[in-house]
């Protein structure tokens, strides 16, 4: 991937929130944190936490890719002159300014004056990227789901309206029946050459644009560009256990690439609902039930719902206080790696409204436990 000129001006770690020393499960959690937070669907219509949440989104496609990050950190450490031959690069020779004066060992003079003026053998590989293939443009798609979905996966069809090739001329941009020709002004090459004694500058031609190629008969449908928009379905599946804010990746799913380049991709970022039941805290799963006193008091078997559908019981020991958090097992988030618990929190449920019948018992059962329990405060 090339370096971007934006790599330069941002330093994705700071959006994120991390140190450049961060471990990549430290990266992802901050860009969930974050992306919970300035999703726009949790911020409708705050074009500011919009702003923030592509923000976030783009720190976290470089830093969050172990590849990306590696020559983001490298054209971070070299700065913006480490990609123009001057000094400290990864050539062998160049133009080194150094304590003893300037190292011109190794260096061609024609790619020295042409990384600074746009001439010589560099200038002229530059302008041949120009007509080189193009990838596609990366995508973002929103999926909303349901919690108890989330805990399964999902297989879904999402509906989108993006480049594609043109699916009259297959991304040639000539109309059928007909092909690009060569250039006769540059015969080919894509770019115009104006020699200059020792200096040979290079700039696209203008009568392809840099293509090397014309098209006299252009597509009626694409007009020539070999690419067009429309709508299109991407089938796609959530893995089980998918959090929300997280980022799903599918390859070459994107926009369509030009003069041949490879297809961008697509990000699938999901957002949960919350279920009225059921939490989440990572992979295991949470529920609060409440017990009465007398339950919490002399024990009891309690009887918890799951969301695999398979009830478990559990036995509540006598004195059990409130808060008290029991863990089942296995039957939390199930991942390819791990399957979370469940974690159940009895909470002692306190009537708001009593009979008198239920008034009687429960003074006759304070005067059997006269002992007042805050008497160690002392006050």
């Amino acid at each position: 991937m090339a370096p971007q000129r934006e790599w330069f001006d941002k330093n994705y770690y700071e959006v994120l929130g991390v140190s450049e020393t961060a471990a990549p499960k430290d990266i992802t959690r901050a860009y969930r944190k974050l992306a919970r937070e300035f999703h726009p669907d949790a911020n409708p219509g705050n074009a500011a936490a919009e702003d923030k949440f592509k923000e976030i989104s783009a720190a976290y496609d470089v830093v969050g890719d172990e590849t990306k990050r590696a020559e983001y950190d490298e054209v971070r450490r070299q700065g913006p002159m480490g990609g123009m031959g001057f000094g400290g690069g990864r050539s062998g020779g160049g133009f080194n300014p150094g304590a003893g004066g300037f190292n011109y060992e190794g260096a061609d003079l024609g790619d020295l004056l042409g990384g600074m003026f746009g001439g010589g053998r560099r200038g002229r590989q530059n302008q041949t990227r120009g007509r080189a293939p193009q990838r596609g443009a990366d995508l973002e798609a929103t999926l909303r789901m349901s919690f108890r979905e989330a805990f399964t996966g999902m297989e879904t069809a999402l509906h989108l309206t993006s480049d594609l090739p043109c699916g009259t001329c297959s991304g040639s941009g000539a109309k059928p029946g007909t092909a690009p020709t060569m250039c006769q002004h540059c015969r080919g090459s894509g770019v115009s050459d104006d020699n200059q004694g020792m200096f040979s500058f290079s700039s696209p031609c203008p009568v392809c644009g840099g293509a090397g190629s014309v098209i006299t008969s252009p597509c009626g449908t694409c007009r020539g560009s070999g690419i067009e928009k429309r709508a299109r379905e991407v089938k796609v599946r959530i893995p089980a256990g998918v959090d929300d804010g997280q980022r799903i990746k599918l390859k070459g799913r994107g926009g369509a690439g030009r003069n041949g380049g490879e297809i961008g991709d697509l990000y699938v970022i999901v957002h949960v609902d919350r279920d009225d039941i059921f939490g989440r805290d990572g992979k295991n799963l949470t529920i609060n039930v409440p017990v009465t006193f007398s339950e919490a008091t002399l024990g009891t078997k309690l009887t918890v719902p799951t969301l695999d559908g398979n009830p478990v019981t559990l036995k509540i020991p006598a004195g059990t206080p409130t808060g008290k958090v029991f863990r089942v097992k296995g039957r939390g988030v199930a991942t390819k790696k791990v399957t979370g618990d469940l974690l159940v929190t009895v909470q002692v449920d306190v009537p708001t409204k009593i009979t008198k019948e239920q008034r009687d018992a429960l003074e006759a059962m304070a005067a059997a436990f006269p002992a007042a329990p805050r008497d160690y405060l002392g006050v």
